[in-house]
């Protein structure tokens, strides 16, 4: 069938995964694709099917962005060919799994930092200055909820995930007087070869129960997207760990983390142990922080109640925090100097 909205998306990562799942939505809507992985001949098989089925052109574009070239050569091919790159998708991404000092491979890691960071943001300065000469055009950029929260066991593949997030705040800051959006996806553990591939099979953040449908995923990012929004949590369980990043330590965020990324098979009493822990500073915590937009918008009478109850909260914030680790005393202490910055 011919529908075709004359716009061309160019999608990296584009034969499986959220890649995948985002051609999908796309390519329905007309979109005409340039699909750009690793292997050829996937690649091609992929695109038939998708002229087949849409009546779209499906241009295919086989490069490593491991490579440091790989960016100029896609767009020197698509130069080539006149296409007209309406909507970038930055979706290529790859992990490693294992401690860092003694335990993963350094040249795995540069890949990924070339693959998930250096070559998007390549391949985002090379399109993004055609977008701007015609004032029109949409980016997509792979983040996760680890943009946000330190990601032990995975410090690098982390790592780049908060470039990602940094880097499209501020272009997106920048392109403010044009036609242009950056919006950032920003999914939890999903349910892809992601883990297979980054050597993480085996912990428990990869059990396809507590892992999200990579459909689901593209659909948010996809509608995020075409709202011009600056940026989607996928997943309600991910926008509450999303949330409680901006509120507690990073020593206690990091810990939560590195739960997520211990082997199926450990016993779960200290997991369970720590998850107390983290929902009872997380309550301090939040009445915390509600006491302190209350009391800012408040009148003198209410000012003095709710003195009152941040009295009463602190004091339990300091109770909680003598039975604790210093990373929970670190929480309550914040908890602490946020409500006595408001009530001075």
């Amino acid at each position: 069938m011919e529908n075709t909205t004359e716009k061309t998306v160019l999608i990296t990562g584009a034969t499986s995964g959220i890649g995948r799942e985002l051609t999908n939505l796309f390519a329905k809507e007309g979109y005409n694709l340039v699909l750009v992985a690793r292997s050829g001949d996937s690649l091609r098989l992929i695109a038939d099917e998708y002229e087949q089925q849409f009546g779209i052109k499906a241009t295919t574009i086989a490069q490593d962005l491991a490579d440091p070239k790989a960016a100029d050569l896609i767009y020197e091919q698509t130069q080539q060919q006149g296409i007209t790159v309406n909507i970038l998708v930055n979706d290529a991404g790859m992990g490693e799994y294992g401690k860092f000092a003694t335990e993963t491979d350094l040249q795995k890691e540069l890949d990924i930092v070339q693959i998930n960071a250096v070559s998007l943001m390549h391949l985002t300065k090379l399109y993004l200055k055609d977008m701007v000469s015609r004032n029109e055009g949409k980016i997509l950029m792979l983040g996760s909820e680890v943009s946000v929260v330190p990601n032990p066991m995975m410090a690098v593949y982390g790592a780049t995930k908060a470039f990602i997030k940094s880097f499209s705040e501020a272009i997106r800051n920048e392109l403010n007087d044009t036609n242009i959006t950056v919006t950032v996806l920003m999914p939890g553990a999903t349910n892809t070869d992601f883990f297979n591939k980054a050597g993480a099979a085996h912990v428990k953040g990869a059990d396809p129960s507590k892992t999200a449908d990579p459909a689901d995923v593209a659909k948010e990012g996809y509608e995020a997207l075409m709202k011009g929004k600056d940026h989607v949590v996928a997943g309600w369980m991910n926008k509450a760990r999303v949330a409680m990043a901006h509120v507690l330590p990073d020593p206690i965020i990091a810990a939560n983390a590195r739960k997520d990324m211990m082997p199926k098979d450990e016993s779960e009493d200290q997991t369970q142990q720590f998850t107390n822990i983290v929902v009872t500073v997380s309550v301090i915590a939040g009445i915390a922080a509600g006491l302190y937009l209350a009391f800012r918008q408040s009148n003198p009478v209410d000012r003095a109640v709710y003195r009152y109850k941040a009295d009463k909260a602190l004091s339990s914030a300091k109770k909680t925090s003598k039975s604790l680790g210093n990373s929970i005393k670190e929480s309550a202490k914040k908890a602490q100097e946020t409500l006595e910055d408001a009530l001075a």
